[in-house]
C-alpha cells in the first residue's frame, strides 16, 4: 500500500491513487465501515488500463482516515424506533456529510470533476454527491446499493441479526464469526475459500480496528431515511449495478434506485451477492468504464 494523507472537508483523509492524474477521475467510495483496500487492486488498475485515474479512500472514521472520536450514537434499536415514529434525533454525522467528504477529497486533489463510484453504503454516498454537487459529477455508478426505501432496503432477518449484535460492540472480533458472516452475504455462484477470506479480514484487521466508526456509519444510513425524491433530481448519466443474490441489499434496491433516476441504467448480475468477486471483476471494469467514456 502506498496511502497518502490529505485535508478534505476539515477532516485527515487516507487515500491512493492509480493511472495517469491527467486523465479523468474515477473516484471509488467504499461501504458501510469497510476500508478502501476492499476496491480490489486489480479493479483499480483495470479501471487506469482504460484510460482513466482512479481515486480510492477511507471514508471518515474507518480506515486510516480521521476517526470522530468524541461522538456518541443511540444504539440500532433505539435509532429505528425513532425512525418509525418519525421522532428527529442528532447522529455525529449524516451521509450528506460523507458525501461532502468526498468532494472536499476532489478540491484537494484539484479535480473539478470525476466519475463516482459507490458500493453499497458507498452508493448512497455516491447518489448524494450527484443529488447535492451534480457541477462536479460526470457520471454515476451505484454498485449494490439502494434508494433508502425501507420496502426494498431490509436485509434477511439473520444478516440484519449479526449486523446489530457488531454495531453494538457486543461482539469481540472473531475470525471464524467474521468468515461464516462474509460467507452468508458473498456471491453465491463465486465463492471463496476459508484462507481467502481470512487473509482479506485480517488484513483489514490489522490495517485498523474500529467498531464505532462502523457504527456511526449504520447511524448515518438509518438516519438518511429514504431518497426516492432526491433521487429523481440526479442529472448525471447512471448506471446502477446489482447482484440478484443479494441478502444484504436485496436486489428490489437497485431496481428501486435505478427507477428513481432518469435515464438510468440497470445491470443485474446473475449468481452475484453482497461482495466484488474476482471473477466478475472484468465484468465490472467493462460495464464502468463504457459508462464512463459514453456519459
Amino acid at each position: 500500500m502506498s496511502e497518502k494523507y490529505i485535508q478534505a472537508n476539515g477532516l485527515k483523509l487516507a487515500y491512493d491513487e492509480f493511472g495517469d492524474a491527467a486523465n479523468p477521475t474515477i473516484l471509488l467510495i467504499m461501504g458501510l465501515g469497510t476500508q478502501m483496500i476492499a476496491w480490489p487492486i486489480a479493479f483499480c488498475e483495470g479501471l487506469a488500463d482504460h484510460g482513466f485515474h482512479v481515486v480510492r479512500f477511507d471514508n471518515r472514521d474507518i480506515g486510516l482516515s480521521e476517526k470522530i472520536r468524541e461522538a456518541k450514537t443511540h444504539k440500532l434499536a433505539r435509532m429505528i424506533f425513532f425512525q418509525k415514529l418519525r421522532i428527529p434525533y442528532q447522529v455525529p454525522y449524516t451521509l450528506k456529510d460523507m458525501a461532502t467528504d468526498a468532494v472536499g477529497l476532489l478540491d484537494a486533489l484539484n479535480i473539478d470533476k470525476a466519475h463516482i463510484v459507490g458500493a453499497s453504503m458507498g452508493g448512497m454516498i455516491a447518489q448524494l454527491v450527484a443529488v447535492h454537487f451534480p457541477e462536479r459529477v460526470l457520471s454515476l455508478t451505484s454498485i449494490m446499493s439502494t434508494s433508502g426505501n425501507s420496502r426494498y432496503s431490509r436485509p434477511k432477518p439473520e444478516v440484519l441479526k449479526a449486523m446489530a449484535k457488531r454495531a453494538s460492540g457486543a461482539a469481540q472480533f472473531d475470525l471464524d464469526s467474521a468468515v461464516a458472516f462474509w460467507h452468508v452475504i458473498e456471491s453465491p455462484d463465486y465463492r471463496s475459500s476459508d484462507d481467502t477470506l481470512k487473509a482479506k479480514i485480517l488484513a483489514s484487521y490489522n490495517r485498523n480496528n474500529h467498531p464505532d466508526g462502523y457504527a456511526r456509519h449504520i447511524a448515518a444510513i438509518i438516519h438518511g431515511g429514504s431518497r426516492v425524491e432526491l433521487l429523481k433530481k440526479i442529472s448525471a448519466p447512471t448506471l446502477v449495478i446489482h447482484g440478484k443474490s443479494d441478502v444484504l441489499v436485496p436486489v428490489e434496491g437497485g431496481v428501486d434506485t435505478a427507477r428513481h433516476i432518469k435515464g438510468a441504467k440497470l445491470e443485474l448480475i446473475d449468481g452475484m451477492g453482497h461482495d466484488l468477486p474476482a471473477q466478475l471483476l472484468p465484468t465490472f471494469i467493462k460495464l464502468i468504464t463504457a459508462h464512463a467514456q459514453s456519459a
